[in-house]
């Protein structure tokens, strides 16, 4: 017997056994749970992208204030030269 015929067999036997009852509301309490997911999915996506947007509204004003691209004072005092 090859393989083949013998998965065949296996699932006609699988097929020909009583299924068992689905519980009477599990489709409902299903589709419930998965738009509740689908709800936290959606806040947190958002929640996450609100985050994002604060973050680079800081970076942006503390880039804005402190300029860190701008050369420093110097702190060494040029020779002095009179008297």
């Amino acid at each position: 017997m090859s393989t083949g015929s013998h998965r065949e067999d296996e699932l006609r036997r699988l097929l020909d056994r009583r299924h068992t009852a689905v519980p009477p509301g599990l489709a409902d309490r299903a589709a419930t749970r998965g738009l509740r997911l689908l709800r936290r999915r959606r806040a947190l996506h958002g929640a996450g992208w609100l985050l994002l947007i604060a973050a680079v509204a800081a970076f942006t004003v503390w880039a804005a204030v402190v300029q860190p691209w701008s050369v420093p004072p110097s702190t060494v005092a040029p020779p002095f030269e009179g008297l």
